[in-house]
């Protein structure tokens, strides 16, 4: 989207920033879910991320606030506002991180017996 012009009041203006920094606008309907917008932004790849190209839609993934988007997430779900701009990461990878279990959390806390893991702490 042009400098100095406005978002249309029904959309989002997305700036999607890749790892190596280069950044693109694109407008969106808040309807529209993470996937969508990955398969319209590979479909329309634009020439300079021609280096950070990738072989098909499903690898892109979305990053807003430090967390990957899973594909049927909204726009509007995220609670992001029309007419205005929100900026999102785009990074290619193959699968999302899995979201540890309170198990695996407690584990991690426990382990070692320690708070700091393999130190003990003593209190005098």
């Amino acid at each position: 989207m042009p400098i100095g012009q406005r978002v249309p009041q029904d959309k989002i203006n997305l700036r999607l920033i890749l790892v190596s920094g280069k950044t693109k606008e694109y407008l969106f309907s808040p309807s529209e879910s993470a996937g969508d917008i990955s398969q319209f932004v590979f479909d329309n790849w634009p020439p300079e991320w021609e280096e950070e190209a990738v072989s098909k839609a499903e690898i892109l993934r979305l990053i807003y606030q430090g967390r990957f988007l899973h594909g049927n997430v909204t726009l509007s779900a995220l609670g992001l506002p029309t007419g205005r701009t929100a900026v999102m990461h785009l990074v290619p990878r193959e699968s999302l991180p899995q979201p540890s279990s309170q198990e695996d959390l407690h584990r991690k806390k426990t382990s070692g017996g320690g708070c700091c893991g393999s130190c003990s702490c003593v209190i005098l």
